[in-house]
């Protein structure tokens, strides 16, 4: 897997995403840290392809969740935000309101797992880090819709 600094945080892949080279690019709203790609990395070879959705509470809190593609539906009310190598990343679409001025950076930590996400019992569990996009990333995103 390559890696390439993109707006603060990694994207993986191996196009090219720079502060200084892509001023006019849109931003990617999920980034992934390596410790999240290795940990779905482990999960895919377990589970088959993934999917994410961002939890708006409830149950494990606000918590990124992973589930096995197509286990949990998404529907009208739900916004991909990101396909993370080939991994969609969901959010429901009144939290994206709420969080669509921040960038959400995939990372994982020491701990137990959601109650139904894929990685409980794996000593390990993804978590959302975020920063707010600057006013030029935001200019980007709203110009090519996505915010």
């Amino acid at each position: 897997m390559t890696f390439v600094p993109c707006w603060g945080g990694w994207r993986l892949g191996a196009s090219r995403c720079s502060a200084e080279d892509g001023m006019g690019e849109v931003p990617e709203q999920v980034i992934t840290t390596p410790a999240a790609v290795a940990l779905m990395e482990r999960l895919e070879a377990k589970h088959g392809p993934l999917m994410f959705h961002q939890s708006g509470g409830c149950c494990d809190g606000s918590s990124p969740m992973c589930y096995p593609r197509g286990e949990f539906l998404v529907g009208d009310g739900d916004v991909l935000l990101a396909v993370l190598g080939k991994t969609p990343f969901y959010m429901s679409r009144s939290q994206f309101e709420y969080w669509k001025h921040t960038q959400l950076i995939l990372d994982v930590v020491p701990g137990r797992g959601g109650m139904f996400s894929l990685e409980n019992g794996e000593g390990v569990r993804f978590l959302i880090r975020s920063r707010v996009f600057r006013d030029e990333e935001i200019t980007a995103l709203r110009l090519a819709a996505r915010i």
